[in-house]
């Protein structure tokens, strides 16, 4: 049965995959790998367990995880290897065992390679490989492969490199491609001049040995069961040309032969469709592997192309492929010589004739049949003289029909694809070698983006007689390099908010520092009311800009997610109930202000006050693009989020809080970039920019999250995602406590802040709240002030400190004055090693703040 939550979800997000909770959530969604990280133990590796990883180390493997194109990450000096679900493919058998490994065990075959790139990239550089050649053995042999390779680096919590990303792809396929059609290209064109079929088969012989490293090449003529070899290219062993009785091959083996695919022999002495008398013969010869293509003329053998090696070897498809392809070219060749052969033994001046009238077609036909990717051919008048099996089938993939010879290429494409043709096939015509990315095909079957390369065909006078048209379809791989774009841009961006986090918390700090004394010794001057009623006056309005100054850091603070928070379980429905009144009379009575909160709300785990402010911040946001008026609407409802359908929403139960308007609303642009530092529509002087950020980091903070729907003249909707508190939220109500007079001692307090200025102010706040203070400007002196012999009724101590924290020194200052009342001052978001009951006051704070924060302590004592 559906849950209420489930039901609330489908309206939000769709229907979504409920995952397990114990998962950590920067595994979830990652896929097959992300099992595999997540039941391993990861203890005794370099990474250490996987509790204890850093947010950095989480946040690049969750980016990889969820790609699907090959993403492998070296992390640590070690480089150890974590890669996503299309990596594993890639390493074939080594997977499993590859994820975790240190990476140049995991590849020992490329271990220099590797150390190399993590020397570069563990120095801050990156590394860019295309069509890179390594050897692999990842299936049990040595393969040769060529790859696309991205190397950068990825820094760890202390911006600098901690670890190595790797984006890439497999061109193996493609270079193989490429290299076997130059070949077979260049085979065809070494051949067609040559006029003996001897000749044929010698230069056959030797391009396909050299290509191949083979001990021994031949092509023989089979006729009258004897096989007749009058050329061989041997290297290394004899040459056996002559003529051979096809009978010594053996009954098993000649069998073999009448299936018309390549006969593979890996190892001459251990294969059983060898007899005795064979394998004896073969290895006479120095066989110890061989390929051979058997070549038929109808049902009739006429030929044997034959690839041997003196040893035992394992022959790859890739190679058994071209014995075959290099056979059924050197056949026709073959025959071709016989025929002009015998042309010109009837009639020389005919057989000129009929070379000069077919060397043109014959041209064509050779180079379109020699190649494995859709090619055609086509002459001036733009009609198709040639092509391959593969052009006509990708061409009725995308058209619905077959094309044949004299078609006019153009006039098959639609009217304004056809336009398109003409004008790439005239600029060929002309003379051009050129390479354009273009869409062709019937929009109702698809139109992919081809990648087509038009070379011109010259006669012997270097006239162009026509041209080719050689097209790949590029699409997928126009989408994965997308995708690559779209990993690497999240990567970066996630980066650079981190550093303008870090950077942004550590000067509102210093500000918090600066604002201390400021707001302090102001105060001081309001409260005594020294000066005249003018100086007075000026005393209030720079009260009023440092107070200013201290929203501003606030909000500072919460955009780098530094802000102190003390979160605990909250009632969100009491909460927006009690701000109703507040929010109306903010916004103005032309705004009608309507609540839509779901009865029985689970409790959210949130700061209230910071909640408050920011509810404020979005309802003041929502006024201004309101200038006639309209309606806010605030809308509270719980939900699951159980996948990733949501960007930056983690995986959870939460409470989704929306502050939806009816103002003018945003554009596309503006929304992408409503959440960015100091970024405002609302001109200069009008606001800080900071409004939406702050709110962001709120969320970010809490470890919920903010998403924005918004379109011109529809309005706004600003989603709050608060995660659900553990434990229920409990209505407490104020209790209030006052000092004793200024004027009555209340006890000693033992002051520790190292910044001058602010130890000042607040000492003395204290002293006009009836302390008697003791100073100390660090923890150290701090403790020897106690050992010496003084007894604190109070400490009120700084937590960043040089040295020992507060936190540490409270800890120390229990062993020495037990039950000691404590107070930490800080201006930060700080909280590693703060009991989470101590009392906190963030900087900058006026005596009424202080007062109020001590009150308790001072009851307490009393």
């Amino acid at each position: 049965m559906a849950t209420r939550q489930d039901s609330d979800l489908q309206q939000l997000s769709g229907s979504l995959e409920v995952v397990p909770a114990s998962r950590p959530a920067f595994l979830l969604g990652g896929g097959a790998c992300a099992d595999l990280i997540f039941a391993r133990d990861w203890t005794a590796t370099p990474l250490g367990p996987i509790e204890a990883w850093s947010p950095s180390l989480k946040t690049a493997i969750a980016i990889l995880l969820r790609s699907p194109v090959p993403i492998v990450m070296l992390w640590d000096p070690d480089g150890v290897m974590l890669y996503n679900d299309a990596y594993s493919a890639f390493a074939g058998g080594r997977h499993p065992s590859l994820l975790g490994s240190v990476v140049c065990e995991g590849w020992p075959e490329v271990a220099d390679f590797n150390a190399n790139v993590m020397k570069v990239g563990l120095a801050g550089g990156t590394l860019h490989y295309r069509d890179q050649e390594l050897t692999l053995h990842r299936n049990g042999q040595p393969e040769q492969v060529w790859m696309d390779l991205d190397y950068s680096p990825v820094l760890g919590e202390d911006g600098e490199p901690a670890g190595v990303i790797c984006f890439l792809a497999e061109t193996t396929e493609r270079v193989a491609a490429e290299r076997r059609t130059a070949f077979l290209l260049s085979l065809s064109d070494a051949l067609r001049p040559l006029q003996t079929p001897a000749d044929i088969m010698s230069l056959a012989a030797v391009r396909l040995g050299e290509a191949l490293d083979a001990s021994r090449v031949f092509y023989a003529e089979i006729a009258n069961g004897l096989m007749t070899v009058e050329r061989d290219h041997a290297r290394g062993v004899s040459s056996i040309v002559g003529e051979h009785s096809l009978e010594a091959f053996g009954p098993d083996l000649l069998r073999a032969y009448t299936t018309g695919a390549p006969v593979v022999v890996r190892d001459v002495g251990a294969d059983e469709r060898l007899g005795k008398e064979a394998r004896e013969g073969l290895q006479s010869r120095e066989v110890g592997a061989f390929i051979d293509v058997v070549l038929f003329q109808e049902e009739q053998w006429v030929g044997l192309l034959a690839v041997q090696n003196a040893t035992a070897r394992s022959w790859t498809l890739a190679e058994q492929s071209l014995v075959q392809e290099v056979g059924e070219r050197i056949k026709p060749a073959v025959e071709r010589a016989h025929a002009e052969a015998r042309l010109r033994a009837l009639n020389e001046t005919l057989e000129q004739q009929v070379v000069a009238r077919t060397e043109e077609l014959r041209r064509y036909h050779n180079i379109v049949e020699a190649t494995v990717a859709p090619i055609c051919a086509f002459d001036h008048d733009l009609r198709l003289i040639a092509f391959n099996q593969a052009h006509n089938d990708e061409f009725r993939r995308v058209n619905g029909f077959d094309t044949k010879i004299g078609d006019i290429f153009p006039d098959l494409f639609i009217p304004e694809q056809g336009t398109t043709m003409r004008r790439f096939m005239a600029r060929v015509l002309a003379g051009e070698t050129f390479t354009v990315r273009e869409g062709f095909g019937r929009p109702e079957l698809g139109t992919p983006i081809w990648e087509i390369t038009y070379t011109p065909l010259r006669d012997g006078a270097g006239r162009v007689i026509g041209a080719f048209h050689h097209a790949n379809d590029i699409s997928a791989q126009l989408v994965a390099q997308a995708e690559l774009e779209a990993a690497q841009e999240a990567l970066r961006q996630s980066q650079k908010m981190e550093a303008m986090g870090s950077l942004t918390g550590g000067v509102a700090h210093d500000f918090n520092n600066l604002l201390t004394p400021i707001i302090g010794s102001l105060d001081m001057l309001v409260r005594k009311g020294l000066g005249s009623e003018r100086e007075q006056r000026l005393i209030g309005g720079a009260l009023q800009s440092a107070e200013r100054a201290k929203t501003l850091v606030q909000r500072l603070l919460a955009f780098a997610r530094r802000q102190p928070l003390q979160a605990t379980a909250v009632d969100l429905g009491a909460l927006i109930e009690g701000m109703a009144e507040l929010i109306g009379s903010t916004i103005g009575p032309s705004i009608n202000v309507r609540l839509d909160v779901a009865p029985a709300l689970p409790s959210v785990r949130t700061d209230a006050n910071q909640l408050e402010m920011a509810l404020l911040n979005l309802a003041v946001n929502a006024r201004d693009a309101m200038p006639e008026g309209g309606e806010l609407i605030f809308e509270a409802r719980p939900c699951t989020v159980a996948s990733d359908h949501l960007p930056g929403i983690k995986m959870g139960d939460y409470v989704c809080l929306g502050v939806r308007d009816t103002g003018t609303g945003m554009d596309e642009a503006t929304r992408q970039k409503a959440i960015e530092p100091f970024f405002s529509t609302k001109g200069v002087g009008k606001g800080t920019g900071l409004g939406l950020s702050m709110v962001h980091g709120l969320m970010a903070q809490l470890g919920g999250g903010l998403t924005i729907d918004s379109a011109p003249g529809q309005g706004t909707t600003i989603n709050l995602w608060l995660p659900e508190s553990a434990v229920a939220a409990v209505a407490t109500e104020e209790e209030r406590f006052e000092l004793p007079d200024s004027q009555e001692r209340v006890g000693t307090a033992l002051l520790v802040e190292d910044e001058e200025l602010v130890r000042l102010s607040t000492a003395d706040m204290l002293a006009s709240l009836g302390y008697e203070v003791t100073e100390a400007d660090s923890a150290e002196e701090a403790i020897r002030l106690v050992r010496d012999g003084l007894r604190p009724d109070l400490l009120v101590t700084d937590h960043l400190m040089p040295g020992m924290n507060g936190a540490q020194l409270i800890r120390e200052l229990d062993l020495l004055v037990p039950d000691l009342p404590s107070l930490i001052v800080s201006g930060y978001a700080e909280a590693e090693g703060i009991d989470p009951e101590l009392l906190r006051l963030t900087k900058p704070f006026r005596k009424d703040e202080l007062a109020a924060i001590l009150a308790p302590l001072s009851a307490r004592r009393s």
